[in-house]
Order: C-alpha cells, then structure tokens, then sequence
C-alpha cells in the first residue's frame, strides 16, 4: 500500500476535528434548548399596559353617561296659590243619602253623605271621620248614631269645589239594631221593627248639619 504524505494526514486531521467541534456544538445547542426553554414563558411576555396608560386611556363610547343631578322643582309661595278659605254654612249643602228607599228583611241599609258647595269660590272643609255624624231616628226615638260605637276617627281636610256636589266613597252600615256607647260588643243589641217601619236618616259632617232627613222603609 502506497504511503501518504504528511499533508494528507494533516488534511484528515483537520476534517475530523472540524467535525467533531460541529457535533459538539450541536449536542451544545439542543442541551441548552431542552434546559432553558426560551418559548415556555412566551405567554407571560406580552406587556400588561401600565397603571398610567389605562387611566389616560379615552373612555369607552358605549358607556352610558351618568345623568345630570335635577335641580328642584321651584316650590309655589303663597301668591301664586293662595290659600283655600273654609267653607260657610250659607256656602254648604249637606244631605243624606241612602243606598234605597225600603229595604227587605235581613238586608241592611248603606247610609253616606252629599255635600254641596253653592258658593262662588272653592273653600276647605273637614271631612275625616272625626266630624261626620249619622243618625236614625224613628220620630222622637233615636234608634242608632254612627258614633256611639266608631273606631279610630281621623280627620281629613279636602278642598269643595264651587259648585261641585261630592258623595263619601264609602258607605256607613246600619246593621237595623239599637246602638249605645256601653252596647257596642254586645250581639244581641235590640233590632228595629220592620213591617214597613219608617226611619228617618239626619247627617253632619265638618261642623254643618244637613237641613233635611232621608226617609227609609224597613221590612
């Protein structure tokens, strides 16, 4: 076998060694890959923006404005709307007013109250509980008054237009029994005869009296 120069050998030597350093670099890189894993943070590096950046970020369009605060309707003084005088007897119709003129057996009669304002101007009058008075009478015998046993009476002070005729909204029951202030929780209270009987309906309310009865039939 021929032999070769020494500039052969030295030629093998180098291309040997080159190779070597290439595979260890290699091997270098995929340890150093492996150990530092430079995407496994990749995630967590995008920039979060600042405390500052977000306050001076423009509001968000779609956000509903805060309403403005309302200023206070103006309140009305006393020459705008000037007091309501109280009503008058001359002024003031009362009138009693019933449900029916005769009524069956075992059916009990509804009594409420008119009121009529004749005058020219509004006026102020009070129609609470406290100031209405009914009674039936059977000619000089007074058979029952709504007061005798009433409950919590209250006052309420409304506004009569002139010329207007009002009606209490809810009726007062006679239950067709005699009434007293020592009787009320008694249930065997003394009924009025019926048969045709005759009973006279007379109210108040707000301090005027009414200036005639209402006339009712029991049977």
């Amino acid at each position: 076998m021929p032999r070769h120069s020494a500039a052969v050998y030295r030629r093998r030597r180098l291309v040997i060694l080159v190779a070597g350093i290439l595979v260890a670099a290699v091997i270098g890189v995929a340890v150093w890959l492996l150990v530092a894993r430079p995407w496994a943070n990749a995630a967590e590096a995008t920039p979060t923006p600042s405390a500052s950046a977000s306050e001076s970020s423009s509001p968000d369009p779609t956000a509903p404005e805060s309403p403005a605060a309302e200023s206070p309707s103006p309140e009305a003084s006393a020459e705008e709307s000037p007091g309501i005088v109280a009503c008058e007897a001359k002024d003031v119709e009362v009138a009693a007013v019933t449900d029916a003129d005769s009524y069956d057996p075992g059916v009990l009669p509804q009594l409420s109250i008119s009121l009529t304002n004749r005058g020219s101007a509004d006026c102020a009058i009070d129609v609470g509980s406290t100031t209405q008075r009914m009674t039936v009478s059977s000619g000089t015998d007074v058979w029952w008054t709504s007061t005798d046993c009433q409950e919590n009476p209250s006052s309420m002070v409304a506004t009569l237009t002139a010329g207007a005729t009002v009606t209490s909204k809810v009726p007062v029951t006679w239950d067709r029994t005699r009434s007293s202030v020592e009787t009320c929780a008694d249930e065997n209270r003394p009924r009025a005869p019926g048969g045709g009987a005759s009973y006279h309906v007379a109210v108040e309310i707000g301090g005027f009296k009414g200036t005639t009865t209402k006339q009712i039939l029991l049977y």
